[in-house]
């Protein structure tokens, strides 16, 4: 006949064992999820390299930092979407982009220093360049919450740049919206 106490001990051996092996596997699947989550912004931050650096890119946003208007109707009349579909869709395709990294960047898939690494000038300027427009479009069409990864990303690469160089100062032909002479 087995012995009471050594059945127990045999019972309370097997529940550790069980315990030992749920933390195992609840470890192992933390550590996974970890090195899953880092490969994941590792990729993230490799696209947002190619799409930011290429040189189409790089081309949109000099063609929307060179435009001119002198009020919000001139604007729609000699850039929006009914009177210049390619502005408009070069126009939209940056501040989408930035809309999108600083949404990641505000929920965290993204590295605030590798994103301003990329370079927070051209946020920077084009969000100061377009925001009394995009205000305008939350104001008559799109709501408050337009382009809010957008305005955060440039909040965020400011205050980085400004830490970095307390002296910088947005130039002039981008700290407003550039009148027509």
């Amino acid at each position: 006949m087995v012995d009471q106490e050594f059945l127990w001990t045999l019972q309370a051996v097997s529940a550790v064992a069980t315990a030992l092996g749920v933390c195992i596997a609840a470890t192992y699947y933390v550590v996974t999820l970890r090195i899953n989550q880092r490969a994941l912004r590792i990729n993230m931050t490799n696209n947002l390299l190619q799409q930011q650096t290429s040189p189409e890119n790089i081309m949109r946003l000099s063609e929307l930092l060179n435009m001119k208007w002198s009020s919000y109707d001139e604007f729609e009349e000699k850039y929006g979407s009914d009177n210049n579909i390619d502005n408009h869709a070069n126009r939209l395709a940056i501040w989408n982009i930035y809309n999108i990294i600083g949404r990641q960047l505000k929920a965290g898939f993204l590295d605030r220093e590798t994103i301003y690494q990329i370079g927070p000038s051209g946020v920077v300027w084009t969000w100061t360049k377009f925001r009394s427009v995009i205000e305008e479009y939350r104001r008559r069409s799109f709501g408050s919450d337009a382009w809010d990864g957008f305005e955060y990303l440039a909040d965020e690469m400011l205050k980085m740049k400004l830490q970095k160089d307390p002296n910088y100062r947005i130039p002039e032909r981008y700290a407003k919206f550039v009148q027509d002479k």
